[in-house]
């Protein structure tokens, strides 16, 4: 018989956890190991919640695992450390992200891609190498190796930080490694979303001159006197979509929604790269022609390794970028996913772990 959650290890845990494919969150005691020689140990304050956060819950991926307590998009202060632990100590602010272990001997792992690592661990609703199952942040308490922790600078509230954990390295990470970062160049958002919206303030911060693609006209205002954007585009206003073709040197494509690529392959220079984030359910159709007239590039981005990770966050805090949140209490939870499911929010939840959270008797 499998040892029960709250029984398999020796620190008492709590959080909240979906039970099957209802998607429904409740209160759940498990708990987490101990604190192991290069491990940091440390007391949740915030969680962010990710729209794959939504996906987890109810198994629309087809790998979850049961009970899961989803988050990865962790934020708090250290509680303890191993006697092997070099870069933390207690009462330093830290976070943790999408990882939480990698084979660590592979040649991504060697060159800090532990993101791309066949062997990776997931924060939540995974296997450890001991066997047991890894929870995520909707939870009291987490533990990890110290390669996988995430220094938070001073500057940088833990409730902004939170969301950059994966959102944020999510669209930083394409920008730099496609040398979509240099100042003065012409860069697409596609989406206004949780990473739209911070794709638009990365690509600011580096000097670009940003353009919002959306299929909604009513976030116009927001995205130019808010964000920050310089120009806007609605997908389907197709004079104004002729007007820009070939103008940008590349796009970042957020949407997770089905749509048609061609449009933006033409709004790419000669050389431009459309790198997706998103991920729609439908295999998209590839416009041959057009890339191979233009040398145009589609690619693909999904996180980023520890060391990127934490160059995000410093270069968060260095340009004061800080996502736009509604900070909830737990129990508000199941209402925030049928918010996040029509897309009512700007532009992410985060749980107040930390004020909130309380333990069922």
């Amino acid at each position: 018989m499998a040892t029960q959650p709250e029984f398999e290890h020796p620190n008492k845990a709590f959080g909240w956890a979906a039970r099957d494919t209802s998607g429904v969150l409740s209160p759940f005691n498990f708990s987490r190991r101990e604190t192991g020689e290069k491990d940091v140990a440390f007391k949740v304050l915030y969680c962010g919640i990710c729209h794959s956060d939504l996906h987890m819950i109810k198994n629309e991926w087809g790998m979850s695992t049961y009970p899961l307590v989803p988050g990865h998009e962790i934020a708090g202060i250290v509680t303890e450390v191993g006697s092997k632990v070099e870069k933390f100590k207690i009462g330093d602010k830290v976070g943790v992200g999408c990882l939480v272990d990698s084979c660590r001997a592979c040649q991504n792992c060697e060159e800090n891609l532990e993101n791309y690592c066949p062997k990776q661990t997931n924060t939540y609703s995974a296997k450890y190498s001991d066997g047991s199952i890894t929870y995520g942040g909707y939870s009291d308490s987490m533990v990890a190796d110290e390669h996988f922790i995430v220094h938070i600078p001073d500057g940088l509230p833990l409730e902004s930080a939170a969301p950059l954990l994966c959102a944020g390295i999510t669209v930083y990470s394409p920008l730099r490694y496609f040398g979509l970062d240099k100042p003065g160049m012409n860069i697409g958002i596609v989406g206004l979303g949780g990473l739209g919206h911070l794709g638009v303030k990365f690509a600011k911060a580096f000097g670009a001159n940003v353009t919002v693609i959306s299929t909604s006209p009513n976030k116009e205002k927001e995205a130019i006197e808010n964000l920050g954007a310089d120009s806007f585009l609605i997908s389907h206003d197709q004079d104004k979509m002729q007007a820009a073709m070939g103008t940008l040197d590349g796009i970042i494509d957020t949407v997770s929604a089905d749509h048609p690529l061609l449009p933006l392959v033409g709004l790419l220079k000669y050389h431009g790269k459309l790198v997706m984030v998103g991920a729609p359910d439908k295999p998209p159709e590839l416009p041959h022609i057009p890339l191979i007239m233009g040398r145009k590039t589609i690619s693909g981005s999904g996180i980023g390794g520890m060391k990127e990770t934490q160059e995000m966050i410093d270069f968060a805090a260095k340009h004061n970028i800080k996502p736009d949140i509604e900070v909830i209490p737990v129990d508000y939870v199941n209402t925030a996913m049928k918010r996040l499911l029509k897309a009512d929010v700007k532009y992410r939840f985060v749980l107040d772990i930390g004020n909130t959270l309380k333990p069922s008797s």
